[in-house]
């Protein structure tokens, strides 16, 4: 990283403080003047066949099923440690010999995405057609330097549903929000990692080290799930379907290598400039910022080496066995949203209206994603949908589904859970036929985004009254730096005890770095289990798009109930009401802590600061 030497005693700090603010206006006003490109080439592409086009994961597929002798065709593994997510992602990269998908909400430009994204350069070069389709909104800064990979030859990447204005400044997207906010503010959530149409992973992480226990600061207690056989090829074509959308814009038409390049360097001034101003305010050494990562490697040989520790231990990941995983074989559906679940950009929507030819989901021949399928039920249970073009029903809608034929025993994760009329409706009724519900969310302490927790908080007390159990992560102390999200931000060594048990609570919890939920799982009468993107709140039902994979199997469901009950039991405070109407949190077994009288963890102020803010904030916005 190059060092600015300190500026001379004629030019004080303030004058670099005011140069930042008349760039940031200048960015703001040329914001507002960007639009979306119009007459866009989308070449259209289609997953591979694998009965015609069999490849080595396609055997290895075909032979484990042999050997464990099983009737359903389709296979899964829960993926609950980083180790186990990071490296089942490295293992179908290095294992592919066809085709990579990448379907991803966030892609973040860090030492994990680089080791993992330089395999994906390489397997492009031996041959591997890779696509790679990225929702647009945090592609900001050095995030946006993810963008490179669409100028390699053989990979393909597209950004869903992209914002408007300059990726070089923060505030410049955030005007571009503002002047189309009904639109901007619906998102792509779904996450698919997909090698040759025949093995993929999905759930609720990202790419970035907070998801693959990699955070210096904080990390995700996350989940996957990797499938094996003929449900990959459902996945496959919900990709399909938001690929070949007018949504999806290939990078080359929203931004050249050359203004990429430029903004390569402008992370790297910036990082210099950052590292300088906390060494001349005299207060210590400066938190040390991690280089730009290097996502293609120079050369056709193994991926580049860093040089910072960090890096090092992202990098010392090792790719999943595939040969030695244990699949657990079970009939399953695949639940996604439809594209057309996000408004167009104004000039696209016209676009298509003039179109003669296809429709939004492209030519005839190319199939919906989201046909209807059915999970063979346990005795007289539901069918299960996913939603198909021109109906209401979401994926959150098809989970509200699931709750109504619930009959003993319902667990959910739900790490942003801000529950509409309907699904507090379908609690009351679960527990009128005497579900027991349980829920583990986050806490005000462990949510990256407490500005969200207001959302939840509201409707707390409503549901202790029908009944539901709550339970909230325990995490290190929150104060108002982190009101309106702290992912990246530095923190205090954690207390003792602060995050026992965690780990517990699908994997990921490391060291004294803060826990923060990043799961999304629900199980059914121990018989059927969901994992998938989705939250169970109002963005996730009527904004965004998800995707979750419903399977049904006592084995699965078994184990990750009991790593769900785990968590409550040791990592997480229980919210009660005492016999006066006030909520109390019962501390975690064994943790030898007091309970407490307001939300643990988290300072008299920044439960001041969302009190006020909290009739300001809608539930659907958060």
């Amino acid at each position: 990283m190059p060092v600015l030497a300190e500026p001379p005693p004629s030019r004080p700090r303030r004058s670099l403080v005011a140069r930042r603010w008349v760039a940031a206006a200048l960015t703001l006003a040329c914001s507002g003047c960007a639009g979306l490109p119009k007459d866009v080439d989308r070449p259209v592409s289609t997953a591979i066949d694998v009965v015609r086009e069999p490849t080595a994961l396609s055997a290895l597929v075909a032979q484990q099923r042999r050997a464990a002798g099983a009737r359903p065709a389709s296979g899964f593994m829960l993926l609950s440690g980083p180790q186990e997510a990071y490296g089942s992602r490295l293992a179908l990269v290095q294992g592919a010999q066809k085709t990579l998908d990448l379907q991803y909400y966030a892609i973040h430009a860090d030492a994990s995405s680089a080791r993992l994204l330089q395999d994906v350069v390489l397997a492009a070069r031996r041959g591997v057609r890779v696509r790679i389709l990225l929702d647009d909104f945090h592609s900001t800064g050095r995030n946006a330097l993810v963008m490179r990979l669409a100028f390699e030859p053989r990979i393909e990447m597209r950004m869903f549903n992209p914002v408007a204005g300059t990726r070089g400044s923060a505030l410049g997207r955030a005007w571009g929000s503002l002047t189309d906010f009904s639109r901007v503010q619906q998102r792509m959530h779904n996450k698919l990692f997909i090698a040759d149409n025949v093995m993929g992973v999905t759930g609720g992480r990202n790419l970035g080290d907070a998801y693959f226990g990699q955070g210096q600061a904080e990390n995700f207690v996350d989940l996957d799930v990797l499938a094996v056989g003929p449900i990959v090829a459902d996945m496959s074509r919900s990709f399909d379907t938001f690929w070949n959308n007018p949504r999806s814009y290939p990078v080359q038409s929203l931004i050249t290598r050359e203004e990429l390049e430029k903004l390569r360097e402008q992370v790297q001034r910036s990082d210099a400039e950052k590292e300088v101003d906390g060494e001349s305010e005299g207060a210590g050494k400066a938190q040390p910022k991690a280089p730009v990562p290097e996502m293609v490697p120079p050369t056709a040989g193994t991926p580049a080496q860093g040089d910072s520790a960090h890096a090092a231990r992202a990098w010392n990941e090792q790719p999943l066995d595939l040969r030695s995983a244990r699949f657990t074989w079970a009939p399953a559906v695949m639940l996604a949203d439809q594209p057309t679940k996000i408004a167009l950009d104004g000039q696209a929507a016209q676009a298509l209206a003039r179109e003669d030819g296809p429709t939004e989901a492209g030519p005839a021949a190319l199939p919906t994603a989201t046909a209807t399928a059915t999970v063979p039920p346990p005795a007289a249970g539901p069918r299960v949908a996913a939603a198909t073009e021109g109906e209401e029903e979401t994926v959150v809608d098809g989970l509200l589904n699931l709750m109504a034929h619930t009959r003993r025993d319902l667990l959910i994760i739900s790490p942003y859970f801000v529950p509409g009329e309907d699904m507090k409706r379908a609690f009351a009724e679960a527990r009128s036929r005497g579900v027991r519900v349980r829920i583990l969310t986050n806490s005000l302490a462990s949510n990256d985004a407490p500005i969200a927790h207001v959302g939840y908080a509201r409707h707390r007390k409503d549901l202790l009254d029908l009944g539901v159990e709550l339970y909230e992560l325990r995490s290190e102390q929150a104060g108002l730096r982190t009101a309106f999200g702290s992912s990246g931000a530095p923190a205090r060594p954690a207390k003792k005890g602060a995050n026992a048990g965690n780990e517990g609570a699908s994997g990921g919890a490391t060291g004294a770095s803060r826990s923060m939920l990043h799961s999304k799982v629900m199980v059914v009468d121990r018989n059927l289990l969901v994992v998938g993107s989705m939250n169970l709140d109002l963005r996730s039902q009527l904004q965004n798009t998800e995707v979750a994979l419903l399977i049904r199997s006592p084995a699965l469901s078994q184990q990750a109930a009991q790593q769900i009950e785990n968590a409550m039991r040791r990592g997480s405070w229980h919210v009660q009401r005492e016999s006066d109407g006030a909520l109390v949190w019962r501390a975690p077994e064994g943790s030898d802590l007091p309970d407490a009288y307001s939300d643990p963890d988290s300072s008299a102020g920044l439960r001041l600061l969302l009190r006020l803010l909290g009739p300001l904030a809608p539930d659907h916005l958060l």
